[in-house]
């Protein structure tokens, strides 16, 4: 600006230093400078600079920072300011012409950049071919002044709205908006430091960002192939693509207007002198002042308002005068506008006024969306909204109704009350302001992103002459002169000028305030001075009002769209009289009208042959079939027009083949080709169809509706096939294998046309289905504020392939992806649907035996047509696909009122669904669309009627379909019933090595060998300590034989040291107890136990204590005198229906002899509701309980335990004698007892010496856990084991204190302890021990009993880290029942090692670490340590008992000193074995323990050696029990990953609320929720969960309310209640879906319980339908905790059965395997009636008694209740005779299954697969023999070896004898040999135990389940047959409970 001019540059120099000074004001300032640029660039251009540059105004800003702040704004307005480039203080980098040359913009976007600023370049624009083709003409300059508008005009003064100035708005303060003479400017403006939008506007740098502006790339420019035009990346060479493309159809050439633009009204008047909409305007107001603008008319069709142009320039120029008076905005600052669609008046006087005062405007059509109006506020900084007082006070109701808040920062005015702008007579108008862009439009995505669509002026004032010129040579019918207007002279232009055609009515009912609506509506109007009449869209429903108005206003241009077109021709058919005579004395006449526009984007041919001819031309309109125009618009885009029926000719340069059509001459009379016979009709025409019509021979001109039939099945390949044109197209029609499609038309002028393949960005060849690219100067730049997506939308590049190179190289045109799919034939554009609405589904075949596959392709549309035509009933649908493990799945969505659960009556009780109906309906769908389409549906969902989300469109709401994928997806449709085809649509699942044998068969493991023929064996190395050292004697601790008499050595040696102290609840140190005061009190017990209770060696004592020192004196009082000590945690009075059937049990089992007490648990213990409970139960279980003893005041004794006789005898130390009892309890209750000799004692307290490198100096603390595992050895050994002093804290006075541990810890400078995940998570929630010091605590071990969870460590580090407890001191340890310190991370110094897993090989047994960035699904795991001392570790296979090789996991098999010594009074083959591994290829002599844990060990190397030198390691990683997995295709599956999954997919899922779990076959997935609404909308949301990260689908999804899931007192899963919940359909599930198709037909569909009736549902309310609980033939087994695992993986059963096309791959039908074996199918023995024969002997799981019948009866009102069959009914068939077995895998001579039908067709008849170690025969079958009755024997998991024990005849007649009791028994009195079953776990037995002899069954199946079924209905059905029930007695058979037969407990887990 003054570099140019050095004096004006040091005077205004001087003027910033005064300033700078204080001399001047910054008005002065601003008066000054403005003088200044006046006196030397003149006046317009100083008035320009003061629009653009910022006002001194702003006392915080320096003038120079002001200059260079709107030079930014302004040149970021454009796009032309790039990150990181200077700005010049005056702008004029791209300023106007007049202040200095252009320069170049950059070429990424140079398209958009010129045209707003007026350059073209003519390499990469095309000249607009309206007026002067040379250039543009220069934008208007701004004036020197404005002219005050008189302030008399102003209807009101208060016309401004501030919220911040309201005494009820409080998100602002007082007076925060300036006046305009104010320094002030607040009310309009954003702090001038703020950041500009980098795209259009400044960029928002410092704002947060906002995801809900904006979105992710739309799917059809996000390109799932490695290339994108967005990237700059090139698609791939030709070779690389599946065919290789070298024939391209270039893209069409433009067509010019064969004639200049003139005003319609006067042909002396170019349209080209305007520069832009406002210009127009004013040049109306004064050419055509008198001519009506608008017509507003009501739902009934009558004048609500109208106004002239005059008044409409008088009205806008009054808002613009007010705008840049009072407002202080400056050129292209934001203005929104806020009007509703029958204020158009109002609308368009601010919109145009908009356009005059030089801002942006920005329509905002939703007031009832308060979030989006806030969102577009802020996202366009606008700080004014113009608006009517209406909607301000509706607005103003709205807000403080539902409490919001007003958007901070915008001010409001009402512009219904500024009046008119009168200037000056003297005066001419003022030329107006040359502003870029002329407003924003703001529309949602199919994706419902919301984004904003920048349109600038040149952009309209293309668009209006494209369009005026089209309406300009519509034929009108009637000719005016002989010569043949078609013909051109050597300019190509028409010799004969067109006519003036005057202005035309325009009679629209589409939204005014955006798209076409407004184009067509407001902006055509102003730009050809035509009528506008506007009308509401609910105004077509009305029959024959819509044609009375268009008769009344004689309209010329009808614009409509398809739905408001059917509904008036459907109701004339329907009833044309109410058409005719809708006004008396004046029929309806179309004759004025010449077109009928139609937005739309995909054209419907069979409805245009009604429009035209049982509508318009029985309105006498003699050119029906020529009126009828679809126009296709861009909706996302702006709404701009980029194709319509014209007839301006130029077709042939387009450089496209146009067919053999001959123009005919297009002025003919419409009767020679089209006449009405009235001869045949009496002279009068039809009402309906308009008489006969004539078709002529004469073939079509090229301005006609092109139709053509398209072949069906080649468009599912995206080729193009045209079955038929012309006439042909409706004789052929109704082809089923055709599809009927219409033409829009020639694109519009100066338009370039490019089709393109969407996925590869290149140009598509000629006949095949591409994406439309359009570039035309008509078409907006970009979007608002989204640089990305403006690049990659509006600025594409195509690629095409020349002939001779592989290479593709860029077509130079940069091009607006549309996102409409379709094809062009002969120049004309037909569009099939948008990207977003075309349905993609794999298809697979085998071609000359190689694998071929290919995607085929379907339009919604298309599938919409064909449901709606076919199924009834139903009120709308959409389809869509989701990419779902890596393919596209179809899902169809259906309204339907079927599902209505509205009362019949008002008042009365909701109305149940009809599940068979809707599960009909949805196979309907399913049938048609694969007959029709061969669309393969994945699934089918039912909602209500208008339930699926919509979006508003001309005042209609619609589906989008893209907005129903996202709900679908959030899993929040109103979905009611669902129903899958995964059978035929899910292509990809995986495939095992070994389908029928599974992961661990011989052929897998072989396959994973031959993987890693290379790698080493997996096991661990070993540190043998011999000799133990105690630090303070210098003492191997060796010689000692036990802990007793090394307690005596400390009394002997350090009696006088403190021994034991407890810590009370306040911190605060008890009385200290030194070692001979130990002794004395150990003697004192000891004592009490033989002169009181009478205890002998041998016997069996509970010990049941609080956390006290009387414990300890109690352990070792029963080493002393040779008791069995048996710790057990008090009875919790909370838990008695656990709690005590539990004690119960260990009395019975173990022959407890008494139980030792202290004050506390005697205290409970003689509570009433405590003794009572105990007291009954144990009468009905027939149990005498133990006297209770209370050792807390022993006698006092004076001497210690050597000075009585209180010594360990030798026979009491022999290796395997027991004297100690670890009593574990799972989650469910299952009792794990394991017992300890001296020896193994000893060991412990060694490897937990040597390991944890524990020293005398540091003492021990024992809080949690003493009853068993590392909590007893620190409470009770350690410390003796040590010579240290042990501090007892107890875990109540943790509870309600957390911070006293840690203090204790930090106090005492304890080095190492022990700790639970659950006790920490506890102490982090409660922000305990934050401030204790703990830098002395170098080893806090955390244990856990499989995968250690990840984020424990993260957790505690982060917590843990202001008390300085190091993070290498975070140490998790492997412990197991049977070792409580397998593998221990203590003293490693080294974080935790984390490795991320692939899935897709951990489900195949083997190990691939990946990196998690490249890998996001990948199973991230932690380790478990290293190996203790005299420990190793072997990883070995399961089944064939061999070591695994690096690379693979197996089980994890232990050999250590400090292993337990067994199960305690266990006499089970199983539980021996569980100590008997042994190796194939190892040392046969070493016998190892196996833990039933997959695991497997990994070598790492870290710098932790002497000077950073490498230290390599050999780490345990723990994956998972095995007899929690299962198997599904031969691939093994982890319950927890995918449970983890599922908890995470879906907010309504209560965290940790999910199990999975396979049985009888089925995968089922049990999921806890809050709400129980529309939970048919959650499944497709977990299956799809899965499907994605496990490539598992699962059987059944069943629904429980929160609270109803089964867990421990600690939150953990009881897994074995929920299993055996399930398997007796006792679990209480709210719902339940079927995912595959059942392979018989017993699985039923049941509803939901009524009284919430939401939802359809599946499956049973409580429990399975018939036939979940029997392994059926397909899979021999149940897995889940505790129970054996399927040896046959679940495979699709019907999914070769469904699949239209051939297959690469085929999967393993049912009772179909390898080498053809048939599988064993359970049968009946013709002997028993109810004996079943089951596949081998199969572990059952150790449950407390009652634990699952104890539930309450079953209420549900929705069936008649089955009789329950009695656990004790089932006999168990095991082997052909009953003779005992003695079979072991290992020695398959003694194979009793020899001559099995499996062993004819295995190469390997001793494959065995372990599963928690249960090994069970694969596939094995058993013959009939005489049954064993062994239902109440009591069977174990996780047995190595499956040796049948001898049972003896004796016992069965014993059993016999309890079975008859059992039969006996009708009341709800236990019955006599029902010991077991307490009275808070007694059912009522009438009605449930039925003699099966005396039960009659009816012939029909079972009725279906339907709630609220009437009663009397159900009292007549007879029972269910015993087939129906079969599948729940055979599961009972699977289920064991505690304490029978007197076998003593055992692992499992």
């Amino acid at each position: 600006m003054a570099e140019g001019n050095p004096e004006l540059r040091a005077k205004l120099q001087e003027l910033d230093h005064e300033l700078q000074e204080g001399d001047i004001t910054a008005k002065g300032y601003e008066k000054r400078r403005t003088v200044l640029l006046s006196q030397y660039l003149g006046p317009e251009q100083a008035e320009q600079i003061r629009l653009r540059l910022h006002s001194a105004s702003d006392d915080d800003l320096s003038p120079g920072t002001c200059d260079g702040s709107r030079a930014a704004s302004f040149a970021a307005l454009t796009g032309n300011l790039q990150e990181g480039r200077p700005i010049t203080p005056t702008g004029r980098g791209y300023g106007n012409g007049s202040l200095g040359g252009f320069m170049q913009p950059p070429t990424q976007v140079g398209r958009f950049q010129e045209r707003q600023l007026g350059v073209r370049n003519s390499s990469t624009n095309r000249q607009s071919s309206f007026g002067s083709r040379d250039s543009y003409l220069e934008r208007p300059q701004t004036p020197n002044s404005y002219d005050h508008s008189n302030r008399g005009t102003m209807v009101s003064l208060d016309y401004r709205f501030n919220p911040s100035q309201q005494s009820m708005y409080e998100g602002e303060t007082e007076g925060g908006y300036g006046s305009p003479g104010g320094h002030s400017r607040q009310s309009t403006m954003l702090d001038s430091a703020q950041g500009y939008f980098s795209d259009f506007a400044g960029q928002q740098s410092q704002e947060p960002p906002r995801d809900s502006y904006g979105g992710g790339p739309d799917k059809y420019y996000s390109t799932e192939g490695a290339f994108s035009p967005s990237a700059n990346m090139p698609p791939p060479p030709a070779q690389d693509l599946p065919h290789a493309v070298i024939e391209c159809m270039p893209p069409l050439e433009p067509r010019e207007v064969p004639f200049d633009a003139f005003d319609p009204h006067n042909s002396n008047v170019p349209m080209t002198k305007f520069d832009n909409i406002g210009a127009v305007l004013q040049h109306r107001g004064k050419a055509n002042g008198r001519t009506p603008a608008y017509w507003i008319l009501d739902a009934k069709g009558k004048e609500t308002a109208s106004i002239t142009f005059e008044k409409l320039h008088s009205r806008a120029e009054k808002v613009a005068q007010v705008i840049k008076d009072k407002s202080n905005l400056y050129r292209g600052d934001r203005v929104a506008l806020v009007y509703r669609d029958s204020e158009i008046i109002d609308f368009a006087v601010s919109l145009l006024g908009c356009f005059l005062a030089g801002v942006v405007a920005v329509p905002m059509n939703n007031l009832e969306d308060y979030p989006k109006l806030s969102l577009l506020l802020t996202t366009t900084q606008a700080h004014l909204a113009l608006t009517t007082d209406n909607n301000l006070k509706a607005f103003q109701r709205d807000i403080s109704a539902q409490r919001l808040k007003w958007p901070t920062g915008v001010e409001w005015w009402k512009t219904n009350e500024f009046g008119s702008y009168h200037p000056k007579k003297s005066k001419d108008s003022a030329t107006l302001p040359a502003p870029d862009l002329a407003y924003i439009e703001f529309s949602r995505a199919p994706t419902g992103d919301l984004r904003g669509v920048v349109l600038s002026h040149r952009t309209i004032m293309h668009q209006m002459a494209c369009l005026q010129a089209i309406m300009s040579t519509v034929p009108t019918g009637t000719k005016r002169d002989t010569f043949n207007p078609s013909l051109r002279n050597s300019n190509g232009t028409f010799v004969a000028p067109v006519a003036n055609t005057g202005g035309e009515v325009i009679l629209s009912y589409l939204d005014p305030r955006e798209g076409a609506g407004m184009i067509l509506g407001v902006l055509l109007g102003v730009y050809g001075g035509h009528t506008t009449v506007w009308m509401e869209s609910k105004t077509v429903e009305t029959p024959g009002l819509y044609a009375h108005l268009i008769s009344k206003y004689k309209t010329t241009v009808m614009v409509a769209d398809y739905p408001g077109l059917k509904r008036a021709a459907y109701n004339y058919q329907q009833d044309p009289m109410a058409t005719r005579n809708y006004k008396k004395g004046q029929e309806p006449n179309f004759a004025t009208v010449k077109i009928c526009l139609i937005e739309t984007l995909t054209v419907d041919c069979e409805f245009h042959e009604i429009l035209a001819d049982r509508w318009l031309r029985p309105m006498r309109n003699p050119r029906a079939r020529e009126i009828v125009a679809p126009m296709l618009c861009l909706p996302e885009h702006g709404g701009m027009i980029i194709s319509a029926r014209d007839w301006l000719g130029g077709e042939e340069r387009m450089g496209c083949p146009l067919g053999a059509i001959e123009d005919h001459e297009e002025e003919e009379e419409p009767t020679k080709k089209e006449s009405v016979d009235l001869g045949q009709s009496g002279g009068y025409t039809s009402l309906i169809g308009g008489g006969n019509v004539t078709k002529s021979n004469h073939k079509k001109s090229r301005t006609g509706l092109t139709e053509v039939l398209l072949d069906k099945e080649a468009l599912k390949s995206n080729e193009v096939i045209v079955v038929a044109t012309g006439d042909e197209v409706e004789k052929r029609a109704n082809d089923p294998n055709v599809l009927r499609v219409g033409a829009f038309g020639y694109p519009i002028p100066d338009a370039t046309l490019a089709l393109v393949d969407p996925e590869t960005s290149l140009l598509c060849p000629p006949y095949y289905v591409g994406e439309l690219w359009v570039d035309s100067p008509s078409l907006s730049g970009g979007f608002w504020a989204l640089p990305k997506h403006t690049e990659t939308i509006f600025h594409a590049r195509p690629y095409k392939f020349l002939e001779g190179s592989p290479t593709p190289v860029l077509v130079e045109p940069e091009f607006l992806r549309t996102g409409l799919l379709g094809c062009v034939i002969e120049g004309k554009i037909f569009v099939l649907g948008l990207y977003e609405d075309r349905i993609r589904q794999r298809v697979e075949w085998v071609d000359n035996g190689i694998p071929e596959s290919e995607h085929r392709y379907f339009f919604v549309q298309h599938l919409v047509v064909s449901i709606m035509k076919n199924v009834l009933k139903i009120y709308d649908c959409s389809a869509f696909d989701s990419h779902v493990n890596g393919e596209y799945l179809p899902i169809v969505l259906i309204e339907s009122q079927a599902a209505s659960t509205a009362p019949t009556n008002p008042g009365g009780p909701p109305r149940q669904l009809d599940i068979p109906f809707l599960d009909s309906l949805a196979e309907r769908v399913m049938d048609v669309l694969y007959h029709e389409h061969h669309l393969r549906v994945y699934c089918v969902m039912i909602t209500l009627p208008n339930a699926l989300p919509r979006v508003m469109k001309n005042g209609r709401r619609e589906i989008g379909n893209m907005l129903c994928r996202k709900e679908f997806d959030n899993g929040s449709l109103a979905c009611v019933h669902v129903k899958f085809g995964v059978e035929s649509s899910v292509m990809n699942l995986p495939i095992g090595d070994d389908p029928s044998g599974g992961v661990w068969s011989p052929l897998a493991s072989q396959a994973r060998q031959h993987l890693l023929y290379d790698q080493d064996k997996q096991y661990s190395g070993v540190d043998y300590r011999e000799v133990v050292m105690d630090e303070k004697t210098s003492t191997p601790l060796n010689q000692f034989s036990n802990i007793h008499d090394l307690m005596q050595w400390r009394v002997a040696r350090q009696g006088e040291e403190l021994a034991y102290c407890t810590i009370d609840g306040r911190g605060k140190e008890g009385k200290g107890v030194n070692w001979k005061k130990f002794d004395l009190k150990v003697a004192a017990v000891a004592q009490y136990l033989k002169n009181k209770v009478k205890v002998q060696p041998g016997d069996n004592l509970v010990l049941m204590y609080t956390h006290s020192e009387d414990f300890v004196y109690a352990i070792h009082a029963c080493f002393c005198v040779g008791a069995v000590a048996i710790p057990m945690a008090p009875v919790d009075q909370n838990r008695l229906n656990e709690d005590a059937p539990a004690l119960l049990h260990i009395v019975a089992d173990f022959k407890v002899k008494a139980i030792l007490v202290n004050n506390d648990v005697d205290t409970v213990l003689k509570q009433k509701v405590v003794s009572q409970h105990l007291k009954q139960s144990a009468n009905i279980l027939r149990v005498n309980v133990p006297n209770t003893y209370n050792t807390g005041k022993p006698p006092k004794q004076s001497h210690g335990c050597r000075d009585l006789g209180l010594t360990i005898r030798p026979q009491w130390i022999i290796k395997g004698h027991p004297v100690l009892v670890w009593v574990y309890w799972t989650p469910d209750q299952r009792r794990i007892a394991v017992q300890m000799s001296h020896a193994t004692i000893m060991a412990l307290c060694k490897v937990q010496k040597e390991t944890c490198q524990m020293t005398s100096t540091s003492p021990v603390l024992g809080c949690v856990r003493s009853t068993m595992g590392l909590g007893f050895m620190h409470t009770c050994l350690m410390g003796i084991f040590l010579a240290t002093p042990t501090y007892l804290v107890s875990p109540v006075d943790f509870a309600q204190n957390p911070n006293i541990l840690f203090q204790t810890l930090s106090r005492y400078k304890i080095k190492n302890t022990y700790a639970t995940s659950h006790m920490l998570d506890h102490a982090m929630a409660q922000a305990a021990g934050k401030s204790t010091g703990l830098h002395e605590l170098k080893n806090l071990m955390i244990t856990t009993e499989s995968r250690p969870n990840a984020e424990v460590y993260s957790k505690v580090r982060l917590h843990f880290a202001q008390a300085g407890l190091d993070r290498t001191a975070i140490n998790t340890i492997y412990s197991h029942v049977l070792n409580p310190m397998v593998a221990s991370r203590s003293y490693m110094c080294i974080e935790p090692i984390e490795l991320w897993l692939d899935t897709n090989y951990l489900r195949r047994g083997l190990i691939m670490p990946v990196h998690p960035e490249t890998d996001p699904s990948a199973l991230r795991v932690q380790d478990s340590g290293m190996v203790p001392v005299s420990t190793q570790i072997n990883i070995v296979n399961p089944e064939t008992n061999c070591l695994c090789q690096v690379g693979e996991y197996g089980e994890i098999w232990v050999q250590s000193e400090a292993n337990v010594g067994g199960f305690y009074q266990s006499k089970d083959i199983f539980d021996k074995e569980k100590f008997n591994g042994r190796t194939v290829d190892g040392d046969p002599t070493v016998k190892y323990m196996r833990t039933g844990d997959l695991g497997f060990l990994h070598t790492v190397s870290r710098p932790i050696g002497p000077n950073g030198s490498p230290v390599e390691m050999q780490i345990l990683f723990v994956l998972g029990s095995i007899g929690e997995t299962f198997e599904v295709n031969g691939l093994i599956h982890f319950p927890m990953d995918i449970e983890n999954i599922v908890e995470r997919c879906h907010r309504n899922i209560v965290p940790g609320g999910c199990a999975v779990f396979q049985a009888g076959g089925l995968v089922v997935v049990l999921v806890e929720i809050f709400r129980k609404n529309f939970l048919a909308s959650i499944v497709p949301v977990i299956v799809n969960a899965i499907l994605n990260h496990h490539h598992l689908i699962v059987d059944i999804v069943a629904f429980v309310q929160k609270g109803d899931f089964p867990r421990s007192r600690l939150g953990e899963k009881q897994r074995g209640k929920i299993l055996a919940g399930w398997v007796t359909r006792r679990i209480q599930t709210i719902a339940q879906f079927s995912i595959r198709e059942p392979e018989d037909d017993n699985i039923g569909q049941i509803a939901e319980e009524a009284p919430s009736m939401k939802a359809g549902t599946m499956g049973s309310r409580n429990g399975t339908p018939t036939g979940l609980g029997l392994r059926r033939p397909e899979s021999t087994g149940m897995s889940m905790t505790g129970a054996a695992m399927s040896t046959q993986p679940t495979t699709l059963s019907q999914a070769q059965a469904y699949q239209p096309e051939p297959r690469a791959q085929t999967y393993l039908p049912p009772g179909s395997g390898a080498g053809g074996i048939d599988y064993y199918q359970p049968q009946k023995p013709q002997q028993h009636d109810n004996a079943y024969e089951l596949p081998a002997p199969l572990s059952i799981p150790e449950l407390p008694s009652g634990s699952f019948l104890s539930e309450q009866d079953d209420d549900t009102p929705t069936e008649l209740q089955h009789g329950q069959p009695q656990h004790n009914q089932l006999q168990l068939v095991t082997s052909r005779d009953s003779n005992p077995l003695h079979y072991s895998p290992i020695d398959p001579r003694n194979n009793p299954f020899a001559s099995s039908p499996i062993d004819a067709n295995t190469s390997s008849p001793s494959s065995f697969r372990a599963y928690d170690g249960v090994y069970e025969h694969s596939g094995v079958a058993s013959s009939p023999h005489k049954p064993l009755h062994i239902a109440n024997v009591p069977a174990y998991a996780d047995k190595p070896y499956m040796h049948l024990p001898e049972v003896s005849n004796q016992y069965q007649h014993q059993h016999q004898q309890e079975e008859n009791s059992y039969d006996r028994s009708a009341d709800s009195s236990p019955p006599e040999g029902d010991r077991w079953t307490l009275p808070s776990q007694q059912r009522r037995m009438s009605g449930h135990r039925l003699n099966s002899q005396q039960t009659e069954y009816s012939d029909s199946p079972a009725p279906l389940r339907v709630a609220n079924r009437d009663s009397n209905v159900e009292g007549k059905q007879k029972t269910t047959p015993p087939e129906e029930d079969e599948w729940s007695r055979d599961a009972l058979g699977y289920l064991g409970y505690a304490g029978t037969g007197g076998v003593s407990g055992h692992y499992g887990k």
